[in-house]
């Protein structure tokens, strides 16, 4: 078996929803199913790393059969074993090779050099691309929102705000014009200076002014973008949104609206609980379509 020695071109940062590549490795997996990598594509694969938006979902059509792509996931290779979904290094590790790997339950006869055709569902693509913007949106929201309850200098945001989001985040899913975001608030974090006591207070006032705010940058309509070093899978990519007080870029790796004239509305719900000794926030954000 040869294993690819280039990263898998992506074009799913140009929002592309269809490509065609060359097939260069059909691995078969323990569960019966298998794992098609091609030299191109425009499929999001989830990175198990930092697993927050879902794989794109459509069709991989090879010598005019089309079967359903099951799943797709970040694969690795260090030129001796390929590892699908569960490589023992972060993406873009250097003198490792990072492809996608479309998972399919049937791979007879889809052979290394055919040409194969991706087709992803845009109607899912674009719910997805929608909740990752407002997520990003969300999380610059709530820093602002709390900026005062911050009483020494922590790493600041791309607006120049305390990065709470950065600092405190635990996990994050993209859903369908939407997300979910977790941070958890201990001891650690307290010593870094957030006021933890004020937040209690102050839960519904912090909400309030991040929808203030997110309020004012929907209006804008202000353009979004993909910033990439290159095209290959691992290289570095980050989203850009052109806000009224300067533009603000995030490193991420998914996929995008390309304005906020997209969306009628974003606004996010705070929840606050206390567990094993610290406060756990959920900020729920949901994005209206425009």
């Amino acid at each position: 078996m040869s294993l690819p020695s280039t990263d898998t071109i992506v074009t799913f940062p140009d929002a592309e929803t269809a490509s065609t590549g060359t097939v260069l490795l059909v691995s078969a997996l323990a569960d019966g199913r298998s794992a098609v990598v091609l030299d191109r594509t425009a499929f999001h694969p989830i990175d198990p790393v930092w697993p927050d938006q879902p794989a794109d979902r459509g069709t991989l059509t090879v010598d005019g059969a089309s079967q359903p792509i099951v799943d797709a996931v970040v694969g690795g290779t260090d030129g001796e074993v390929l590892y699908v979904g569960d490589a023992p290094v972060r993406t873009g590790t250097e003198g490792w090779t990072f492809v996608v790997c479309h998972i399919v339950d049937d791979a007879g006869g889809i052979e290394p050099g055919a040409s194969a055709s991706v087709a992803v569902d845009p109607a899912y693509r674009a719910a997805l691309s929608a909740g990752h913007t407002a997520c990003h949106l969300a999380s610059l929201a709530l820093n602002e929102a709390l900026s005062g309850l911050w009483t020494k200098e922590v790493p600041v945001d791309g607006r120049g705000r305390p990065n709470f989001d950065q600092l405190a985040i635990t996990s994050s899913r993209i859903l369908e014009n939407g997300s979910i975001d977790e941070y958890r608030i201990g001891k650690s974090l307290r010593k870094k200076g957030l006021a933890a006591a004020e937040l209690r207070v102050r839960l519904d006032d912090i909400e309030n002014e991040a929808n203030s705010r997110l309020a004012e940058w929907v209006a804008t309509g202000a353009a979004v973008s993909i910033l990439r070093d290159g095209d290959g899978l691992s290289e570095r990519r980050s989203w850009r949104c052109e806000l009224p007080d300067g533009a603000v870029e995030i490193p991420c790796g998914g996929t995008h609206v390309h304005a906020l004239t997209d969306f009628s509305a974003v606004r996010v719900a705070l929840e606050l609980r206390e567990a094993d000794g610290a406060l756990e926030l959920t900020m729920r954000t949901e994005a209206s379509p425009s």
